[in-house]
């Protein structure tokens, strides 16, 4: 079952800048097999290190390719973006000008149901229709009316882009994000091109190899595949403004829906603000069987954070690296606890 938003960063590992036999030390404690870092310094592409072993014996290469769950939800978010900000789409245009699910046609609330509610997280979905008796996706609140993490929401937007568009969504990244950065190990989802000897597979929380899943069908709200250098390249084009007009970057990284005290969701991306000197973050998580990983971004400072684990333990390989490796890291733990 998908998680959602900043999760359980409570344990400790070591920062990227100590030695690799502490850190990999730490990976074969807590029964994670690898781990990713990618670190963002004013802007600019400053550091990635891989640790850790895709099997026995194996050690992880510095481009190995992790699946990053929902962390394809800002790539879907920043692709929309930037169509927005190309004068192609429009945040509050219906989406049933473009797509009504099956499920929901005869609910006069698909007609009210817009890209800004899908980015806010307020469609009045559920995560996954997959998770419900009926197996039906279904309105659980008015749109636009309450606050709740859905999947669904991003699959229906990817639904509405593609028939408008008559493309696929893997398509239009490729075309919008991943060609223009250099993203070239970056997919949607599993295909022939995939290099398997690269791929850090999916482990339980006893380190086991239990998982498998392999989708070919792409998902716009989960299952990226990249590599830390590919997506901390995405993470610092968010950083340097993305292209985007600043009007439309400043809507991104306010506050459009407020959960907790200094803490919402923007336009995709969660905002946590408050912090000192008019500081605020940007970030999102991504958890799945077998998946942990995690971007943080201080747009003021201009720093980031990527990490990406492939282990249910994952989330307990954060700690030390958000603190040591970000200058408002010990505050932004402070927040998750």
């Amino acid at each position: 079952m998908k998680k959602r938003g900043f999760v359980l960063l409570a344990v400790v590992l070591f920062a990227i800048h100590a030695d690799a036999q502490s850190i990999e030390a730490a990976l074969k404690e807590n029964k994670v097999p690898a781990l990713g870092v990618g670190i963002i310094r004013d802007g600019r592409l400053r550091e990635v290190k891989v640790f850790g072993e895709l099997a026995a014996g194996v050690p992880a290469p510095y481009d190995a390719i992790f699946n990053v769950a929902s962390l394809t939800k800002p790539v879907v978010t920043m692709l929309t973006l930037r169509l927005v900000s190309m004068g192609k789409w429009d945040l509050d245009e219906p989406l049933a000008n473009y797509w009504t699910d099956p499920d929901v046609a005869a609910d006069p609330r698909a007609k009210q149901l817009t890209t800004r509610h899908v980015l806010t997280h307020r469609t009045g979905f559920k995560n996954w229709r997959w998770l419900e008796e009926s197996k039906k996706l279904t309105f659980n609140a008015d749109p636009g009316t309450q606050h709740g993490y859905s999947g669904e929401g991003f699959e229906y937007l990817r639904n509405a882009l593609e028939r408008k568009f008559h493309k696929p969504l893997a398509e239009l990244s490729a075309s919008l994000i991943f060609g223009p950065l250099g993203m070239h190990d970056t997919r949607h989802a599993w295909d022939e091109d995939v290099d398997e000897t690269r791929f850090a597979r999916w482990h339980d929380q006893e380190g086991k190899n239990a998982y498998r899943h392999q989708g070919t069908d792409t998902n716009a709200a989960d299952d990226l595949l990249t590599t830390v250098e590919d997506y901390r390249r995405f993470g610092a084009w968010v950083l340097n403004g993305a292209g985007l007009p600043q009007a439309l970057f400043d809507g991104m990284v306010k506050r459009q829906v407020t959960t907790k005290p200094n803490q919402g969701m923007g336009l995709g991306w969660e905002v946590l603000d408050g912090f000192p000197n008019g500081e605020y973050a940007i970030l999102h998580s991504g958890s799945d069987r077998g998946v942990h990983a995690l971007i943080v971004l201080f747009p003021k400072s201009r720093q980031g954070l990527v990490l990406m684990t492939n282990g249910d333990n994952g989330y307990r390989l954060y700690e030390r690296l958000l603190t040591e490796n970000l200058d408002l890291g010990k505050e932004l733990m402070a927040r998750a606890k």
